[in-house]
């Protein structure tokens, strides 16, 4: 009986463990929708739920259901909005919970939360979006109750979690980040002890004012709760902001139309290393060696009603009396501190927030600076009544505190400055309704920064505040190996600082040597190198928040490898550009003249500009600059004077010199007593290689006046001409910048330097007009500006020169007519001493043999003169001629 009782135990056992094993399984697709439809016929938004897994062994005797990719998603007015997402909602029920229909309430135990991110949103209109629960009425409708869940809770976690709240109708933003919560205890009774631990990083900021910035929390509350009189009491209580020790007590009560809050912190002691702890961990640096005497304390109180309209009115006190602090590792202490301030409201509304400094002093060394503050109206139009001064060696700050390793400051600073002003009247822009006056002024200031290439160092500045303007009166600086001394007026001072409005003013710069490579940036990516650049990209950025006229001079200015001289203009700084505007300087033993602008608000700079050049070194500049070299490389060869105007924009490069493949524009330029250099010029050489009778350092190039354009990396030149002796070049044609040419010169070449052939068929002709006859030549100019090729057609020329001697010839016969003829023929005649037919021939025969070269027309081949059109015509030209003189004989 007894094994047969052990048996069925076992059996029973096994088949139960079957069953907790199996039941999963069967229950797998319905548990998530059972949750998700629970909670979407209760609220105004949609919960999804990627995964569900229930296990009936992992909480024993109690269910475990584990939810994964969980998220809430809003309905309008915040549709698509995420309301809340989690990576992982862990759930403890009695397995009973599990076999409830979908109207019956399901009690939970015990709760998860892994990697939830919480937003919660308040929009102008003062809508929110975590009000998703749905009107009785509506809820009836969809057969549910108001009870789908109970919250019977032993415990509960929230781990590594973010909650951001943004109110846009106040302008309060609240972040908490890292949060890890915790709380253990019985809330299933009417009356409780909840047990929390919470630890989080917290940032708050309230109408784009930052109060906090990832400051840490850590909180240990036992929490009463009695939830028939919805009463939550502070009970025992510790908490840490950073590292500043406070504790509190007192109750907040949730009623039907407000909240009731009565609460009370304090330091727990008076040290005055607590108010070291106030500052952000990063900057605190080990305040557990820190030396301290003195007294700093807090004591707040808040109490009142929270509702729509109101909050509850509170005091925060802090106060230290001749206190000191010091670091160990450093020579210094700041001692005489006295700290004097109240943070408070005391009717319940938010505008009326304060904040009464009445005393901020402290001294390090002999130097001693205090300020006293009122601020009122923190909440609404916020206004504030100011004083500061005192004297301050800058250098000494990191003789008591530990500074970041690139801080370098160095000078001293010296302050007396009141202000008073309200906030609606300066983002109104109503200035003249504040009231600043005072005195600044910093001597032997020196800072160092990644951000500035070289130390900036300020001999002296000095600033007068007044209502309407500040006057900087004097600025000696150097950075580099750059001087500069500044004056003027800035105009809208608090609208810079409030407003984020540009920096309005007119001042005047001076400078011995301006360098403006010593205002370049290096800007280097550690993290992602490229292999395929420099190690380091200067940049120069023009402040985005300058709007301002200065006039500026110089004595040099060096830009690239420019060294300008006697620099005189206006700038006009706005929008990110930089308008020049009679800009003069001394550049390359002539004047340059300058107007146009540069811009950096695109991602690659900008310039347009307008150059006039006069009376300059061509030889220097065209050696110096890229432009040109690659504008007028020939130019590289000459020696002399230019005068230029020059339109040209385009883009800069980093070290803002032209970026050459992106630049347009055009030159008219013209020489002034100019030579030639042909061993620099490989095409000048190749000319006179092609045409013998020229030699290229003879061009005059004196007045030489011409137009080049040029656009997308080609050169065009409008036609010119220049003069070699007596012959005139007309030159045409372009090149790119890569240098290859693409030129045709025509030169009209005078007869004399044709050879004796022609120069003797001329001289026969005995007519002085065809002294002075020219032929074209045309060399045509490829290649690359190193190694050129030039291409002429000068024995065509000839040829065709020859075929126009002997037209002209032809049309002076026609036109004398037979007289004209006969005297010619007569003139032949009498110089061989004959007149009969046999002479008449025999002049012809010498006539034609000259105007072919001296050929005697019968030994001359007549298939040789068919083929040469030139002896063809003027043979036809004289036989018709002596034709025609043989008929008048007969007649007469």
């Amino acid at each position: 009986m007894k094994k047969k009782v052990l048996k069925i135990t076992g059996i029973t056992l096994l088949l139960l463990l079957v069953l907790l094993i199996a039941l999963p399984f069967f229950f797998k697709g319905e548990i998530a929708q059972i949750i998700t439809k629970k909670v979407n016929n209760s609220i105004n938004a949609t919960l999804t739920i990627d995964e569900a897994q229930l296990s009936l062994l992992k909480s024993f005797p109690n269910a475990n259901v584990a939810l994964k990719g969980i998220s809430l998603v809003n309905q309008a007015p915040f549709e698509g909005d995420t309301l809340f997402a989690s990576d992982a909602i862990e759930l403890k029920m009695g397995i009973g919970e599990l076999f409830k229909s979908a109207e019956e309430p399901i009690a939970i135990k015990s709760l998860k939360i892994a990697g939830a991110h919480l937003a919660i949103k308040v929009d102008s209109l003062e809508n929110a979006n975590y009000d998703i629960g749905k009107e009785s009425s509506e809820a009836s409708t969809s057969n549910t109750t108001d009870d789908s869940f109970t919250l019977a809770l032993d415990s509960y976690e929230i781990l590594e979690s973010k909650v951001v709240y943004d109110d846009f109708a106040s302008g309060m933003h609240l972040e908490i980040t890292e949060m890890n919560h915790s709380g253990t205890g019985d809330l299933s009774l009417e009356t409780s002890e909840l047990k929390t631990l919470t630890d989080a990083s917290v940032s708050f900021e309230l109408d784009s004012i930052q109060y906090l910035k990832n400051n840490k929390l850590f909180l240990d509350a036992l929490i009463g709760i009695d939830l028939k009189n919805n009463r939550y009491s502070f009970l025992e209580n510790k908490a840490l902001v950073n590292q500043l020790p406070l504790v509190f007590e007192g109750f907040v009560q949730v009623n039907e139309e407000n909240q009731e809050v009565d609460i009370s912190f304090r330091t727990p002691s008076s040290d005055f290393k607590n108010f070291l702890a106030v500052i952000p961990e990063t900057y605190s640096k080990n305040i557990e060696d820190v030396q301290t005497t003195g007294n700093f304390s807090v004591d707040g109180k808040l109490k009142g009603i929270a509702d729509e309209e109101h909050i509850p009115t509170f005091q925060i006190k802090l106060n230290s009396d001749d206190a000191s602090f010091k670091y160990p590792e450093l020579p210094q202490t700041v001692r005489n501190i006295f700290i004097d301030a109240l943070i408070a409201n005391t009717t319940g509304v938010t505008e009326d927030t304060y904040v009464d400094i009445k005393r901020l002093s402290f001294m390090i060394g002999q130097d001693r600076f205090s300020v006293n503050s009122r601020i009122t109206d923190l909440l609404g139009n916020t206004k504030v009544n100011a004083h500061a001064d005192g004297r301050m060696n800058l250098g000494n700050l990191s003789q008591v505190y530990p500074m970041p390793e690139d801080y370098n400051l160095k000078g001293i600073l010296e302050a007396d400055v009141t202000t008073a002003f309200d906030m609606a009247s300066v983002e109104n822009k109503h200035y003249e309704r504040t009231r600043t006056s005072g005195t600044l002024a910093v001597s032997n200031f020196e800072y160092t920064s990644a951000e500035l290439k070289n130390p900036l160092a300020i001999s002296s500045a000095s600033l007068t505040f007044n209502p309407q303007t500040v006057v900087l009166n004097s600025f000696h600086g150097k950075t580099g190996s750059t001087d500069f001394k500044a004056s003027g007026t800035l105009t809208n001072f608090l609208g810079f600082l409030f407003n984020e409005e540009d920096m309005q003013g007119n001042f005047n710069l001076s400078s011995d040597t301006f360098a403006v490579n010593d205002f370049m940036v290096d800007e280097t990516s550690e993290a992602e190198p490229d292999t395929n650049t420099s190690d380091a990209d200067e940049q120069l950025k023009i402040p985005s928040f300058l709007d301002c006229t200065i006039r500026a001079k110089a004595n040099t200015v060096l830009y690239d490898n420019l060294n300008l001289k006697n620099v005189e203009g206006t700038m006009v700084i706005k929008d990110e550009t930089v308008t020049l505007d009679g800009f003069q300087s001394n550049l390359f033993g002539g004047t340059l003249g300058l107007q146009g602008s540069v811009s950096t608000k695109e991602s690659i700079p900008t310039f347009a500009m307008n150059l006039g050049m006069d009376n300059f070194n061509i030889g220097e500049s065209f050696q110096a600059l890229d432009l040109f070299k690659v504008v007028a490389p020939i130019a590289n060869a000459l020696q002399g004077k230019l005068n230029s105007d020059i339109e040209i924009s385009g883009n800069l490069k980093e070290d803002f010199t032209p970026n050459l493949a992106t630049i347009s524009g055009n030159i008219l330029a013209e020489l002034l007593a100019t030579q030639v250099n042909t061993q620099k010029a490989p095409l000048l050489s190749a000319f006179n290689g092609q045409l013998d009778f020229l030699d290229a350092k003879d061009l005059n190039l004196d007045d030489l006046k011409t137009v080049l354009n040029f656009d997308n990396g080609l050169v065009s030149v409008k036609p010119f001409t220049v003069n070699y002796k007596d012959i005139a070049v007309n030159v045409s044609g372009g090149h790119s910048f890569e240098k290859q040419l693409d030129y045709k010169a025509t030169l009209d070449v005078p007869a004399k330097y044709l050879g004796s052939e022609v120069n003797n068929l001329i001289a026969q002709m005995d007519d002085s007009d065809l002294e002075d006859i020219t032929i074209p030549v045309v060399a045509n100019i490829g290649g690359s500006y190193t190694n050129p090729s030039v291409n002429t057609d000068l024995s065509s020329g000839v040829s065709k020169l020859t075929h126009q001697l002997v037209e002209i010839q032809k049309q002076k016969l026609l036109n004398k007519g037979k007289d004209s003829a006969k005297d010619l023929i007569s003139d032949v005649f009498k110089s061989e001493g004959k007149d009969s037919t046999n002479t008449e021939k025999s002049a012809a025969k010498e006539v034609l043999g000259s105007l072919l070269g001296g050929k005697d027309e019968e030994t001359s081949d007549s298939t040789e003169t068919d083929k040469d059109p030139v002896k063809k015509t003027a043979k036809s030209l004289l036989g018709g001629l002596l034709k025609k003189k043989k008929k008048d004989s007969v007649n007469d």
